[in-house]
């Protein structure tokens, strides 16, 4: 009995000694940040980005203005060979709106699209917002811009799944609900989902195809009372979907998914001081585990994502150097356990 009571202290230091180990393991790994360049800073308010890569070259979109809302904001397209030196290739204006938010895809036909909304200087029937969609087949020279989607709505990101392209709108009015869109041929968008989710003021999203055609949806909220994300998911023909809500708020969303199977997600975190984030995410049971922050804070997020020679290439701005800029960074992700 004398000898048990002796070794119970014995006992309880070594369980001590093994907690720092237990709760270190339990973790998530973290990305290394390989590198981060500011690669534009010549606008007034520089903001909103989206990357892609396509054949050889990269393709970095933003709007650009005098502040973070302002009626001048214009779409800027930049190139870049080597991902090191960046030049201007585009600039897209309007005189009758305020341009905002660029995001740009490879539609089929191996055409580059480019989708953003305009914000009114005359709304029409009290409705403030037209969303446009522009083709290139180099990223220099865009057609005209092409409405799509309801006056009202905005759609915020146009993903296609083979050849089929799809959105979701937000409506920027008194309607504060979203629905998704369909389009078979990247000009005419029909509604698919009549209301998507209509609670929790939602707004910006990200969808995502999966390689065994399970459609996601990432989707921002800004309620009070519901601010939380909340994660989609459906199979086609995706006119049916089931939402939970996740455990974190994300603004500006983004997903990709990587060769192994992981979801990676990234977007404005509000967790103490507004930063740019990246995590991983669990599709099944909506978990997310932070990989990174990258160097971000103030007026931050809406970051673009590709997964490329190994490296994870993050877009996003911020404004944590003073003047609101854009940024890119290379990450290397822990290796799948």
């Amino acid at each position: 009995m004398r000898r048990s009571r002796q070794l119970l202290p014995l006992l309880a230091t070594t369980l001590l000694s093994l907690l720092p180990a237990v709760a270190s393991a339990a973790e998530p790994a973290q990305a290394e940040i390989v590198s981060v360049q500011k690669i534009w800073d010549q606008g007034k308010h520089n903001a909103f980005t989206d990357l892609i890569w396509k054949d050889g070259e990269w393709f970095c979109v933003f709007r650009e203005g005098d502040g973070h809302v302002s009626p001048n904001g214009a779409l800027r397209v930049l190139s870049s060979k080597d991902g090191k030196s960046w030049a201007s290739a585009a600039l897209i204006t309007a005189t009758d709106s305020d341009l905002r938010d660029a995001k740009i895809c490879i539609a089929p036909g191996n055409r580059l699209m480019l989708c953003g909304a305009g914000a009114l200087h005359k709304p029409v029937d009290g409705l403030k917002h037209q969303s446009y969609v522009w083709y290139s087949e180099d990223g220099r020279k865009w057609g005209d811009a092409i409405p799509v989607g309801d006056l009202g709505y905005w759609l915020w990101r146009v993903t296609w799944q083979g050849d089929v392209a799809y959105s979701v709108g937000y409506g920027t009015g008194s309607n504060r609900t979203t629905r998704l869109y369909r389009s078979l041929d990247g000009r005419k968008f029909e509604t698919l989902v009549p209301e998507l989710v209509g609670e929790g003021y939602p707004n910006e999203s990200s969808l995502l195809f999966q390689k065994d055609g399970t459609g996601l949806c990432l989707l921002r909220r800004d309620d009070k009372e519901a601010p939380n994300a909340m994660l989609g998911t459906a199979t086609a023909p995706y006119d049916k979907w089931s939402f939970k809500t996740l455990d974190t708020r994300i603004g500006g969303p983004q997903l990709i998914d990587l060769p192994d199977g992981r979801v990676v997600v990234s977007g404005r975190d509000y967790v103490g001081k507004a930063k740019t984030s990246v995590w991983f995410l669990n599709p099944k049971t909506g978990k997310l585990d932070m990989t990174a922050t990258l160097p971000s804070g103030g007026d931050t997020s809406y970051p673009g994502l590709v997964f490329r020679d190994g490296l994870l290439w993050v877009s996003y701005y911020s404004s944590h150097e003073g003047k609101t800029s854009i940024y890119l960074a290379k990450l290397k992700l822990p290796e799948k356990s």
